[in-house]
């Protein structure tokens, strides 16, 4: 009697634990995910200066919608398209680097919604263009990718 006893409690026990981790499994790419999209974006800007369609490829969604600073909106088979054949410049050839300036991210329904200044840097000038840019970002298949772009010029 007494083994059956402890063994209704524990497998009882054993429930609650795997339900727990369970809940905690399912809301934590939300906690974490302000790091995740700010390594995601750290990876992409430095992709994005040597023009690797890799890394592009990676970081936007499928149904990608971007909209551009130059007032076009296209989706991401077109963005790959302008990329296609296209291999990595080495970087002690690149001219422009870009990084981000003022990033923030706040989540609405496990969504995370970034936006922060992206500053394109001319190597051999030192001359900066600034943007204001946001961008929604879904968590799948264990990594954020961007389903929404919107990129501004910044204003002096």
């Amino acid at each position: 009697m007494f083994w059956m006893v402890l063994r209704e409690v524990g497998m009882r026990l054993l429930m609650m634990v795997l339900v727990v981790l369970a809940g905690l499994n399912a809301s934590s790419p939300v906690k974490a995910g302000e790091d995740e999209i700010f390594m995601a974006l750290d990876v992409f800007l430095h992709g994005a200066s040597v023009g690797d369609p890799a890394i592009h490829d990676d970081f936007w969604a499928d149904e990608l919608i971007y909209t551009s600073s130059n007032g076009t909106r296209f989706g991401k088979a077109e963005l790959m398209a302008g990329m296609e054949g296209r291999e990595p410049t080495p970087s002690d050839e690149v001219t422009v680097w870009y990084h981000a300036d003022d990033t923030y991210v706040d989540y609405v329904q496990g969504v995370g919604i970034l936006n922060f200044v992206l500053v394109a840097r001319n190597k051999e000038t030192g001359e900066e263009e600034r943007f204001l840019n946001s961008g929604v970002f879904v968590f799948r298949d264990m990594r954020w990718q961007a389903i929404n772009w919107h990129a501004t010029r910044k204003q002096d």
